[in-house]
């Protein structure tokens, strides 16, 4: 081997900071800290991620910063929830950025919905019963099933865009299965005592939580989709909480959480403190399983009257 083409080939992929045998480290820009904790779990030190969300904020109302198109236009990858999560502020941003990699249908846009089977797809759009979103609850990540297929086809768009690492991105993918499928035997149990218990929510974003752990989240504060809580519409859920015995509030970091302590106060029950997003709550920094740990253990405690 001629040693002087080979260092010179080496020092030239360190300035482009591309490894001869691991392949580059991508750039992948990521729209909410639940996927980004996901593509942390399958891209290791292979990615470079910049989260456009942070854990306590709305991921329907972002505040689009010129920062981040420029962030966008330097991306390898944009990793977004799609069906319509972030409408409202992502697709301005990437017109903006003008990067063809993050075109729709290029490699480098990966739309997590791919695969998931979403619930409450509206079968007519009509803005007058809220946030309606035309192709089903967007919500989907706290069914830990759907983060196994988000992992998967993060993990395969990952291969196309750096081949030379699939290898890596394959391994941490079942890494990541092996603990999830660990801990959602664990999860399943804690929650089986809770089966049909019904619980109050803010928002609807818990349908598929609800359906993989069999607690009905289906009494909400919001009279309809994104439309604050009005007092006739509180007193009724206030009134059907007590004639249900239901003893849960979900509050996420981004709502209102005085009007569901008002609620609380008029029914005995507990106002529990939830996210969707690692870093959303206490102690939930390191993940995505770390998060649903502590949501489900949070949960089990709760309905079983120990939460004071």
């Amino acid at each position: 081997m001629n040693m002087k083409l080979y260092f010179s080939g080496l020092f030239l992929a360190t300035l482009l900071g591309v490894s001869p045998e691991c392949g580059a480290v991508l750039n992948v820009v990521v729209s909410t800290p639940d996927l980004a904790a996901i593509v942390r779990e399958i891209g290791g030190a292979h990615v470079d991620i910049t989260t456009l969300t942070r854990p306590t904020e709305d991921p329907h109302f972002v505040d689009a910063k010129p920062s981040f198109i420029v962030k966008l236009n330097k991306a390898d990858a944009i990793v977004e929830g799609g069906a319509e999560l972030e409408i409202g502020w992502l697709p301005g941003l990437l017109d903006q950025a003008r990067n063809p990699k993050l075109a729709a249908g290029a490699p480098g846009h990966i739309a997590c919905n791919q695969g998931i089977q979403l619930l409450e797809v509206p079968t007519t759009l009509d803005r007058s019963k809220g946030d309606i979103h035309a192709a089903g609850n967007p919500h989907y990540m706290m069914d830990p099933l759907n983060a196994k297929i988000v992992a998967a086809h993060v993990a395969e768009s990952f291969c196309k865009l750096d081949a030379p690492s699939c290898a890596t991105y394959r391994a941490n993918l079942a890494k990541f299965n092996g603990a999830l499928d660990a801990k959602l035997e664990t999860w399943l149990k804690l929650l089986a005592p809770y089966q049909g218990q019904r619980i109050v929510s803010f928002h609807n974003s818990w349908p598929y939580f609800s359906a993989r752990f069999g607690v009905k989240i289906d009494v909400f504060m919001e009279p309809k989709p994104g439309i604050p809580p009005t007092p006739t519409h509180l007193a009724e859920v206030i009134q059907l909480m007590k004639s249900e015995k239901i003893h849960v509030i979900f509050v996420e970091p981004f709502l209102n959480r005085r009007t569901a302590e008002t609620v609380a106060r008029n029914t005995g029950a507990v106002v529990l403190d939830v996210s969707q997003f690692p870093g959303g709550m206490k102690n939930t920094q390191e993940g995505y399983i770390q998060l649903l740990d502590q949501v489900v253990n949070n949960l089990g405690k709760a309905l079983g009257g120990q939460t004071k």
